[in-house]
This record gives C-alpha cells, structure tokens and sequence, in this order.
C-alpha cells in the first residue's frame, strides 16, 4: 500500500507542478487574450454606439436642411407664380392699351375719311346742283354763285 501513497502523493505533486506551470504559460496568456479580446468588442460596441448616434445626428440634420431647402423652394415657386402672374396682368395690360389706342386711331381715321367723303360728295353735289338749276333757268349761272347756292343747300340738308 506504500507504493499506492507513493505514487498517490507524486501524482498530486505532478498535478500541482503542472498547474503552477500550466498557470502561467497558459492560462495568464489565455486569460489575459480574453480579456483583451473583450474589451475589444466592448471597444468595437462603444464606438458602433457612437457612430449610431453621430449618423442619428448627421441625419436629424439633414433632414432639417432638407425642410429647410422644400420651404425656400416652395417659397421660390410662389415668387416666381407671382412674378408670372404680375407679368401676364402687365402684358395683357399693355395688349388692351395698344387695341384701345388702335380703336381710337382707327375711329379718327374713319371720322376723317367721312369728312373726306363728304366733302367730296358736296363738290360733286354742287356741280350737279348748278349744272341742272342751269338747265332748269335756261341761262348759265356764274360759277362762284353756283358755289355759295350749292354750300347753303348742302349745309341745309346737312342740319337736317
């Protein structure tokens, strides 16, 4: 039984040798990788946090620049529409004054082409008129009598 203690006792003595030595080659490398290892991903987790919050950030950010760009451009739209608007009013403005003053041309064109018209008319109705009295009272009538007869019957008949 001796040899059973013996070899009991340089079994525990082996045992005890191989974890000291085992202890610090591999667990303290081991252990210390590990926790290396974990706070690396803790590392890694903590920057991804940040990193999430900064894009939350960026976007939040951009979102109000975006708001801020659909405003002015709603803005710049209304201006513009406006802007038409007072243009078209202008130019139609400006088509009614240019057809009115065309009227207004017209009408003193046509005034004077009647007067032109009518004057011929009382040339050529006081040579009648004298021509016939003349053929009527069987003798010639001077030409300026003519005249003032036939501008007083005109201007008669013109009133009337």
């Amino acid at each position: 039984m001796l040899d059973f203690s013996v070899t009991f006792i340089i079994t525990i003595i082996n045992i005890t040798v191989l974890f000291f030595v085992l202890r610090a080659i591999l667990f303290k490398p081991v252990t210390k990788f590990m926790d290396d290892r974990s706070r690396r991903i803790q590392d890694s987790i903590e920057q991804s946090e940040r990193d999430k919050a900064q894009a939350k950030a960026m976007l939040a950010e951009y979102e109000a620049h975006l708001k801020t760009a659909e405003t002015e451009a709603g803005t710049i739209i209304r201006t513009a529409r406006e802007n038409a608007k007072i243009e078209a009013e202008k130019i139609i403005a400006d088509g009614r004054a240019s057809a009115e003053a065309m009227l207004v041309n017209t009408r003193r064109q046509l005034e004077m082409e009647q007067k032109a018209a009518i004057a011929a008319f009382r040339k050529e109705a006081a040579v009648l008129v004298v021509a016939a009295s003349g053929r009527l009272m069987g003798r010639e009538i001077n030409t300026e009598d003519n005249r003032q007869y036939a501008d007083m019957l005109l201007n008669e008949a013109g009133k009337n």
